[in-house]
């Protein structure tokens, strides 16, 4: 199995972007940078060579690195995610993303089982030329709408799982919300300022309900259709295609926490303060995150 998933990893080009102009005092200084391509080269992989669906993103080389599994959105195949998974493991940041449970009626019990058994791959193999290992003490679960709550349920009663991050979660069955009262792991939620009525969630009760500490951030002008990358199925619905500005902050906010979390990079500790905001990006707790809360569905 090794050898096969060894065999498949390649260079991966990537291009950089920029974000939005200045920002407050506590995220100034990191938030530009970690919107751009990181340090690492990129290598990509195959899951199905484990036996599963799905693709791996890793640096070129790193010992004892943090890893995410990724969970995708309803009807979000992995491909729409290349651009985001790459920028993560340009930071260092090993992503085993599952491509299952892409049907009209998805089993996300069967998405969070997917996605704890690529993380144990992940964190199990040598991966690259054998010069890539994964600590088994620094593992997250991450997700994009569906997946965000998938990250959660897979993240509830769980030990191993260090840090979680909900993009734009979706409500999902069973409840990602109850979840979350037995999740420890520090989390991350991103939710929309906007009116989003195309949204699936209340992102808001989610990190209200959190059991451990959660930071919960709104973007201005970011929406759960926004995030992922399918371009031509945004252009035939008319939704969230022109949010580039919005995923890179989403992005940068993600790869500054997992850091923080995962990577004990104290420099970057600011992304995992409740208070934390930028320009575009907004943080709630207390009375703030409760009335937010309230004011879904």
């Amino acid at each position: 199995m090794q050898k096969s998933l060894l065999s498949l990893f390649a260079p991966n080009a990537y291009t950089s972007s920029s974000i939005l102009g200045s920002v407050s005092a506590n995220l100034k200084k990191h938030l530009a940078t970690l919107s751009k391509r990181g340090p690492y080269r990129v290598l990509t992989g195959d899951l199905s060579y484990a036996g599963l669906e799905g693709k791996v993103y890793t640096p070129a080389e790193g010992k004892a690195l943090p890893a995410v599994a990724f969970g995708h959105d309803w009807r979000t195949n992995i491909k729409h995610y290349h651009s985001t998974l790459r920028h993560l493991a340009s930071w260092g940041i090993v992503v085993v993303a599952p491509d299952t449970e892409n049907g009209l009626v998805p089993n996300v019990r069967g998405l969070v089982a997917d996605m704890e058994s690529a993380l144990q791959i992940a964190a199990g193999v040598k991966l690259g030329q054998g010069n890539i290992t994964v600590s088994p003490g620094r593992l997250g679960m991450v997700g994009h709408g569906m997946g965000g709550g998938a990250a959660v349920l897979a993240a509830a009663n769980n030990e191993k799982v260090r840090a979680v991050g909900a993009l734009y979660p979706a409500t999902v069955s069973p409840s990602a919300t109850t979840a979350a009262r037995s999740v420890q792991a520090p989390g991350l939620v991103i939710g929309s300022k906007l009116d989003d009525f195309l949204s699936a969630g209340n992102p808001a009760k989610l990190a209200q309900s959190w059991g451990g500490t959660a930071v919960y951030r709104e973007l201005d002008k970011g929406t759960q259709p926004g995030f992922a990358e399918n371009t031509m199925q945004k252009l035939a619905f008319g939704t969230g295609i022109f949010q580039s500005g919005p995923r890179e902050t989403a992005r940068a906010l993600l790869v500054g926490f997992l850091l923080a979390t995962l990577g004990n990079e104290k420099k970057y500790s600011d992304f995992a303060e409740a208070d934390a905001t930028a320009k575009g990006v907004h943080s709630l707790l207390g009375e703030e995150l409760a009335e937010k809360a309230d004011q879904y569905h």
